[in-house]
């Protein structure tokens, strides 16, 4: 069986910066990582092989640091790996992912199973596995909780709908976008890191797609611009207060009507008559 797992590398934290013009994140330099539910992908595809055999391949789409996760993925167990890697696919929506991706997949050959994370941390869209079957052409299959039985003519799966858990099963070749927690994973072996840091990672640009027009990739294919984007503001200031707990809730009550994180009171009065409640309970009990 030829499996292909859809890997994607994301930003370490929230502080990354963000391109003035194109509104886009600068992933070059920045610090990164493997995005978390494409390692239950990989554990899926590895379980897969395990039991039936064959081969599992990873893609990733990125600029060239991104050969980092797919390096980890060879430690993890995959056999093989293919980046596609382009300035003309900078800056894409989900749409024109989805497009870049399937055309990688089509200039790497066929595949039986098509594996995906759930969705990504830095978009969150959770659209793209879905839309690269529509490129494609084949069945998919979202929110995968389980894998009830791999046959050789389709795979039986579980998938999480609200308010049911639903069974089905799917024809090869398809694509299955799985869920956190439908396994374990494993994690990289030193050994495996070591036997595979000369393994050869093919990196593909837009002159190795079979569609070679500009306009369908990146920002020139992405029917949705971003408006803003911005990382979210930190708040790092903090106190530290002593006292006796009596006189430290009575204080934090106080704080916390002040900040408006507490609702006025039945007869609809603001903060300064929830302050000068606890102050007069305070009195009260003192005396």
């Amino acid at each position: 069986m030829k499996i292909l797992v859809c890997i994607k590398q994301v930003p370490e934290s929230n502080r990354v910066e963000v391109d003035p013009v194109t509104g886009v994140l600068k992933r070059d330099g920045a610090a990164s990582k493997m995005n978390p539910y494409d390692l239950y992908a990989i554990e899926t595809a590895l379980r897969i092989r395990e039991e039936k055999g064959g081969t599992v391949q990873v893609i990733s789409m990125g600029p060239p640091q991104a050969q980092q996760v797919i390096r980890e993925a060879f430690a993890m167990g995959a056999d093989g790996g293919v980046l596609l890697s382009d300035r003309k696919f900078g800056g894409a929506d989900v749409l024109a992912t989805s497009y870049t991706i399937a055309q990688g997949i089509r200039a790497c050959g066929e595949f039986d199973l098509i594996l995906c994370g759930k969705q990504t941390t830095d978009g969150d869209t959770a659209q793209v596995g879905a839309e690269i079957s529509e490129w494609l052409k084949i069945p998919s299959v979202a929110n995968v909780t389980r894998i009830q039985k791999v046959e050789n003519d389709g795979i039986t799966v579980a998938m999480d709908l609200p308010g049911e858990l639903e069974i089905v099963k799917v024809k090869y070749p398809c694509l299955l976008s799985v869920d956190k927690d439908i396994f374990q994973p494993r994690l990289p072996s030193y050994v495996r890191k070591m036997n595979t840091k000369d393994r050869e990672i093919k990196v593909l640009s837009l002159a190795d797609m079979e569609d070679r027009d500009e306009k369908h990739y990146g920002l020139n294919g992405s029917p949705t611009q971003v408006q803003k984007i911005f990382p979210p503001a930190s708040n790092d200031r903090k106190e530290t207060w002593e006292g006796s707990g009596e006189e430290l809730a009575d204080r934090l009550f106080i704080r916390l009507g002040e900040l408006k994180f507490l609702a006025p009171g039945p007869q609809g009065g603001g903060n300064s008559e929830l302050v000068a409640a606890a102050a007069g309970e305070k009195d009260r009990r003192e005396s």
